[in-house]
């Protein structure tokens, strides 16, 4: 039988072996330039102008009040600079709206590339593409002081209790990892914070700038803490594409590109301030 003592760093490991596997390594977008990288030339759905989606509702800090084409907002921001470097101004952008799960399952897109804080995982990549790494991100868990989740500050503290998260995301599977109940999945954040307020679930697996955001919406709720990663592995957002694009490789020299002169840094800087919270071990 596990003791307690030794059942807490497990519980923990498991939750990162599992988040390790989200993970992508360093720069692990497609090498190289795509076959005709020429600026506003590329062999987008619609000739002479880029369209990207992401879902809706689309959520702060990412976007800003629901609306991605007004720049505003990480991914929204993101989403413009990267056009801009293939030779596509603000003016020949276009947005459209598709689920979550949607976007990532296998078929035609109505887009040429997503943003909608797609983690790079071995499984997604069967069926779409990633770019490089644009933001390495935490899992982290939100409850609210009337919660049986208040006091926890471990992993296994979790375990007994009633998780919720985004449906089809990574936070769904760590909270998954997490608990030995099942879980409730959500179709949008706004659904689970009500969830949470209402006692349906005790606590909440989101992303940590996601996390944050609920936190200023709404003041009762707070963040326990973040979820482990496993050492030398980080979970990575990137933008998806469809399975073996021909821009995929132009965007990924687009990321790049921003990383390399600072402009990526800068964007995190603006819409994704850091902040230090506790690790759940």
């Amino acid at each position: 039988m596990i003791s307690a003592m030794r059942f807490q760093p497990l519980v923990a490991a498991a939750v990162a072996a599992l988040l390790l596997g989200a993970a992508g390594c360093g720069h692990d977008g497609p090498a190289g330039k795509g076959p005709d990288c020429v600026g506003g030339a590329l062999p987008t759905l619609q000739a002479g102008k880029m369209v990207f989606a992401t879902d809706q509702p689309a959520d702060p800090p990412w976007y800003i009040d629901d609306d991605p084409a007004d720049g505003r907002g990480f991914e929204s921001a993101l989403a413009f600079a990267v056009a801009e470097r293939l030779g596509y101004p603000a003016d020949r952008v276009a947005w459209v709206r598709v689920p979550f799960t949607t976007a990532m399952a296998p078929g035609d897109k109505a887009f040429d590339a997503a943003l909608s804080q797609f983690s790079i995982t071995d499984q997604r990549r069967q069926v779409v593409d990633f770019s490089s790494p644009y933001y390495d991100v935490v899992q982290a868990v939100v409850t609210v002081g009337t919660s049986p989740a208040a006091t926890v500050t471990t992993a296994m503290g979790l375990r007994p209790l009633r998780l919720g998260a985004y449906v089809g995301t990574t936070s769904a599977m760590a909270a998954r990892a997490l608990s030995t109940n099942p879980i409730t999945v959500f179709n949008s954040t706004a659904e689970s914070a009500v969830a949470l307020s209402n006692r349906q679930v005790d606590a909440l697996v989101m992303d940590l700038p996601t996390a944050r955001n609920l936190t200023v919406e709404m003041p009762d709720v707070r963040i326990l803490g973040q979820l482990p990663h496993s050492p030398g592995s980080v979970e990575q957002l990137a933008v998806m594409l469809d399975k073996d694009s021909p821009l995929t490789g132009c965007v990924s020299d687009a990321i790049d590109g921003l990383r390399s002169d600072g402009s990526l840094e800068r964007l995190q800087r603006q819409w994704i301030p850091p902040i230090s919270v506790p690790v759940l071990n």
